[in-house]
């Protein structure tokens, strides 16, 4: 599709890169790839000069074409990590830059672009095995390794219930956790496996806040200090939060797997 034949307009243009950015750090992407792709799509609607500023919780996009200029604040609120999303509006970025787009068409396609969920089920599933595999890389038994995938499926199902109903992360991360340390808790109570420990630490690694930790590292190597260290934060107190279950399904039931 050829590019419209109507002068860009930078009440037009800061709108869509504000969108754009505010997208690609809902769902996970780091801040250097968010400030890149936010500017080459400016550029390529036909912005002159596209200024981008990341914070914790807020994106600033200024665009300006022919003397004019437009400065756009969105409030960045976390969505999850969805790797669709981030993908999907690379996708648009390179059409536009193409030519094959205009602003209207991206306009359009962006605001369709919608995260890829699997079915709960599946990804309760895959979790569980997923986790009974760690577990059997730990030298578990068989019996440790099919209580680590019923643990950590029935710890995600608590999850998902827990993210679907709203509740703070902090919250979810906690009582995720109490629940996979309380259904490994029979290894111990009934002798049901030789390496009880290793179920017990095993039935967690769900929690685990590595693409945060991961980003938060990224973001500061490469210059983004603010919100590299908010990314940071969040996953230490993902963390503590996961302790924190942990440490009350052990004293509820008497039984201290880890120590």
């Amino acid at each position: 599709m050829s590019v419209t034949a109507t002068p860009p307009d930078p009440m037009d243009i800061a709108p869509l890169c504000a969108e754009t950015a505010l997208r690609l750090l809902q769902h996970g992407a780091e801040s250097a790839l968010v400030e890149s792709l936010t500017r080459r799509v400016g550029l390529a609607l036909g912005a002159e000069r596209v200024e981008v500023a990341l914070m914790a919780n807020a994106v600033t996009v200024t665009a300006r074409i022919r003397g004019r200029s437009k400065t756009t604040v969105r409030r960045n609120e976390d969505r999850g990590i969805n790797m669709h999303v981030v993908m999907e509006v690379q996708r648009l970025v390179l059409e536009a830059e193409s030519g094959r787009i205009d602003r209207v068409v991206y306009r359009e396609r962006l605001l369709a672009v919608q995260p890829l969920h699997h079915p709960r089920w599946l990804v309760a599933v895959m979790v569980g095995l997923s986790c009974a595999c760690f577990a059997r890389l730990n030298h578990a038994d068989w019996a440790a390794c099919g209580l680590v995938a019923v643990a950590s499926g029935l710890a995600m199902v608590a999850r998902q219930l827990l993210a679907h109903l709203h509740f703070s992360p902090l919250i979810v991360f906690g009582a995720t956790a109490f629940v996979a340390t309380s259904v490994t808790a029979i290894g111990f109570v009934y002798d049901f496996s030789q390496t009880p420990r290793v179920a017990m630490a095993a039935s967690v690694l769900l929690l685990v806040p590595g693409y945060p930790l991961i980003n938060s590292v990224s973001d500061m190597v490469k210059g983004y200090i603010n919100p590299g260290i908010s990314r940071g934060m969040f996953a230490l107190l993902l963390s503590g939060a996961t302790c924190t279950g942990i440490v009350a399904a052990m004293s509820l039931w008497k039984i201290w797997g880890w120590l």
